[in-house]
């Protein structure tokens, strides 16, 4: 699979299956890490406002020596914001941050914001009122494409029933030993492309001996069978890593699982110590 091959979204605009996730990586080593991957030939590279390193991944894009329309950025409107005026200043500003022209996706980050995750409210007005500078910005051309990230069904409800242009898009923790299956269904059942962030389960499923010996009847590792998993799920897969022989193990996934092994991980033991990341709220902890 090159990492060139994509999915269309509903309107049309192709997505490269595979990208480089940016979650904590410092703003300052964020442009090699993006360099990086593009020399390699990663073309979609998805950063938020909360990771603080935008400028970064911006001005990696922008040094790479890439045709600016060759890359597939992605970019997540902070989770705290749920107002109109604050998310058309929010894309506004990841625009002059990134020092991009326009942007190729840009996502809510979650339906709440990360200090509520946990609490009852919906925020279903907040997230009409984001969503419609969304809308709006697309409509301008600032962005080829919008979409939503950690919606629960009754959140995606909220905007589909709802909103004038439909959610394209939802990046949601999925990865072998935690895969929301009936979200995933429901997500390509609404005409929506599912994304899985974290499919290696941030490291903490790497060294489990079943899935070590079974990714070595494929002659990869761990991190390529998890990644391949998600694929074959027809997900988008958006492994972090700032370490260029990662980036490149991560990408040689020339490979197909076999039905029989994709049964057994489909059922396979819940893993959910996310080790560091344990605190954030979509890993079960409580910021």
């Amino acid at each position: 699979m090159g990492m060139t091959e994509t999915l269309t979204l509903p309107n049309g605009v192709a997505i490269p299956k595979l990208g480089l996730g940016t979650w904590m990586i410092e703003n300052a080593e964020a442009a090699a890490a993006v360099q990086a991957a593009l020399e390699l030939g990663y073309r979609h590279i998805d950063t938020a406002q909360a990771y603080a390193n935008e400028a970064g991944v911006g001005k990696g894009v922008r040094d790479s020596g890439i045709a600016r329309d060759e890359v597939f950025v992605t970019t997540k409107l902070a989770a705290e914001i749920k107002s109109y005026p604050d998310a058309v200043k929010a894309i506004d500003g990841s625009l002059q941050t990134l020092g991009l022209d326009y942007i190729d996706l840009m996502i809510i980050h979650s339906p709440k914001p990360w200090a509520a995750f946990h609490e009852a409210d919906p925020y279903s007005e907040g997230n009409l009122a984001a969503w419609r500078a969304l809308e709006e910005a697309y409509e301008a051309g600032k962005l080829r494409a919008i979409g939503v990230s950690n919606f629960q069904q009754a959140d995606l409800d909220n905007l589909l029933q709802n909103a004038k242009i439909k959610p394209m898009i939802n990046q949601i923790l999925a990865h072998i030993s935690n895969t929301p299956f009936d979200l995933i269904s429901y997500i390509q059942g609404h005409d929506m492309l599912a994304e899985a962030y974290s499919p290696i389960g941030h490291g903490q499923i790497l060294s489990h001996p079943d899935l070590q010996a079974m990714a070595e009847t494929y002659g990869v590792g761990v991190a390529q069978l998890s990644i391949r998993y998600v694929l074959q799920l027809g997900m988008i897969a958006l492994p972090k890593t700032a370490n260029p022989d990662h980036m490149r193990r991560n990408a040689q996934l020339d490979f197909t699982i076999t039905p029989e092994d994709m049964a057994v991980l489909k059922a396979f033991e819940t893993i959910r110590d996310y080790g560091e990341a344990g605190v954030f709220p979509v890993y079960g902890g409580r910021l």
